[in-house]
């Protein structure tokens, strides 16, 4: 198996960071559109972009510290697929661990999934740093 990996900082608090990563107010502010959900260990919620839909099983939940995603359904071949972000205070910022784990080969496909990683976890940076992420579907986005 194959993953995608990226470490940044984030100038703002640990539990901002985390607030940002793990609750629907906080995603819709930087990723895309959620259904409201609870944050814990063995929720589920779903995700849209545009008329693409996703949903996802949080399947690991310790606050301030990390949090995973397993996708339970998708219009790509994503389902299985675990995105985890790991937490941590670094010289006085947040530092992210993000992993994306699942992909059978190195492929365009990953390739692909590893730039769009990139650009919603900068918007993550710039929502946490900000309060204006550039979320799917919000006057901030770039295609």
């Amino acid at each position: 198996m194959h993953k995608i990996q990226h470490l940044f900082h984030i100038n703002h608090s640990v539990s901002g960071v985390f607030k940002a990563i793990s609750t629907h107010e906080g995603i819709t502010g930087w990723y895309s559109q959620t259904a409201p959900f609870e944050a814990r260990k063995g929720a589920t919620f779903k995700m849209t972009f545009g008329e693409i839909r996703f949903a996802f099983e949080i399947t690991d939940f310790t606050p301030d510290k990390c949090i995973s995603w397993t996708c339970i359904e998708a219009a790509m071949p994503i389902e299985g697929h675990v995105m985890s972000y790991n937490l941590d205070e670094n010289d006085g910022k947040t530092r992210v661990r993000y992993t994306h784990e699942g992909f059978n080969e190195a492929d365009d496909f990953m390739a692909n999934m590893n730039f769009s990683s990139a650009k919603y976890l900068e918007s993550l940076r710039q929502y946490c740093q900000t309060g204006k992420g550039e979320a799917f579907g919000s006057d901030r986005y770039r295609i």
